[in-house]
Parts: C-alpha cells; structure tokens; sequence
C-alpha cells in the first residue's frame, strides 16, 4: 500500500509553517509523505527582520528565506518545492497554474492544504487560493474520463489565517497536535524573519487545544491546529 500523501500550498515560504506545521508533521509520523510548495519566497511582504539589513537585496532575501523553509520543512519531515513567483503582488499566469496542475497531476496528493479565499489584510493569499483550487479542478477533471491526464481528486482543506473571523473561517476539522508540539516548535524557530510570529501561533495552538479537548472530552490534547473542510468526506456509514 501506498504511502498516503499530503500537498500544502502556501503563498509565502512560511505560510505551512504557522498554519499546518503541526499537521504535517503528524502525517509524516504516521509514514506519510508531504511536500509543501511555495509560490513565492515572501520576499517584500514578509520579510521585515532581514530588510533591517541597510545593505540587503531582494536576491540574498530568497536565499535566506529558501535556506529558512527547507529547514522548517525538514523539521516536519517534508520535501520543500518553490516556484518564486515574487509576493506583494503575487501575480499567477496562466503557465504557472499548468505548472501547479502537472505538479498535482505527477504527485497525486490524497489531500491538498491552502489559504481561505478570503484576507482583507493579505493580498496574495486569496491568490494562492485561487490558484490551487483552479489547478486542483484540472487536476480532477470532471471525476470521469477526460481527454487530458487526471489524478484522482483529493481532499481540500484551508488552514487558518491569521484573523480567522475576518476571513470567513469556520472550523470543521481539528488535527491533535500534542505529540508533534516540538516540531512545530523547531519547525518556527527556523523563521528568523518573522520571530515575531512564534508566540502568537504558539498560543493559537495551545487556545485550539482546548477546543479540541472540549469537542471531543479528551483531556490529553493540549495543542491543535483548526482547517475548514470544502469539499465532503465521503464515509460508509456515521
């Protein structure tokens, strides 16, 4: 059997790292198999501690920010891909959504991860979205037989953004994250541009523990991280 396989797709570098690096890593324990993928470095947007530098350029921010991911994804046990496609604006052409559906295509994720599509403080991620839902259609075709190549169609989630009330966020799914908390935590600690962003995601974590302790009356769980489900889960019986 196969390993089961998870595809997370950010607009920024770090984007999977607050959101879904708890769920990431709990799936590779499980001996699945990730790759997140990068659309762009964050390299403007999201990357004040490194412009604090008076002699930084925008290429050696890739590098840093590319250097940054790939051990936060190693911290996770995923494999790091990147298209950098420049942020603030992202901007998706339509080559770059067939690259992202030939991706889906040759990897065949059995369940996909992105932003919401919604952020009114955000302009790439709504994009982000855009782009992984578009390729992830083509990607399926109409679930029959089509003249192109498919992939069978995955499960579609969103991580939670930033401000969730805002975004029209709505958890449906809480992944227990307890036993991967290190991870994560090393997996952040790799983001030296955005340090800032450790305790907010840490508390995040911990405030949606306690929702899951509550859903579910198990008092082991102390941290989690909440998705919104889009499409159904299909089960033989409740």
């Amino acid at each position: 059997m196969s390993a089961r396989r998870m595809l997370v797709v950010g607009a920024h570098s770090a984007d999977f790292v607050w959101r879904a690096a708890g769920a990431i890593a709990k799936h590779t324990a499980a001996g699945g198999e990730a790759v997140v993928l990068a659309l762009s470095y964050g390299e403007r947007g999201e990357s004040g501690e490194l412009w604090k530098d008076p002699n930084q350029t925008v290429e050696n921010v890739k590098r840093l920010r590319h250097a940054e991911a790939e051990r936060a994804a190693a911290a996770v046990g995923a494999r790091l891909e990147t298209f950098d496609l420049g942020d603030y604006p992202l901007r998706i052409r339509d080559e770059d959504i067939d690259r992202l559906a030939a991706l889906m295509r040759e990897y065949a994720p059995h369940v996909v991860l992105t932003h919401p599509d919604r952020d009114p403080f955000n302009p790439d991620h709504p994009v982000a979205y855009t782009a992984v839902a578009t390729a992830r259609q083509l990607t399926a075709g109409a679930g029959v037989s089509s003249g192109f190549r498919t992939a069978p169609p995955s499960e579609f989630l969103v991580f939670e953004p930033h401000q969730p009330e805002l975004c029209g966020f709505v958890p449906t799914v809480f992944v227990d994250i307890t036993d991967v908390m290190p991870a994560k935590q090393e997996a952040m600690a790799s983001m030296g541009a955005q340090g800032y962003l450790r305790e907010y995601y840490t508390q995040r974590a911990d405030q949606r523990g306690n929702h899951a302790r509550r859903v579910t009356g198990d008092a082991t769980i102390r941290q989690a991280e909440a998705f919104q489900r889009l499409i159904p889960k299909v089960v033989g019986a409740l």
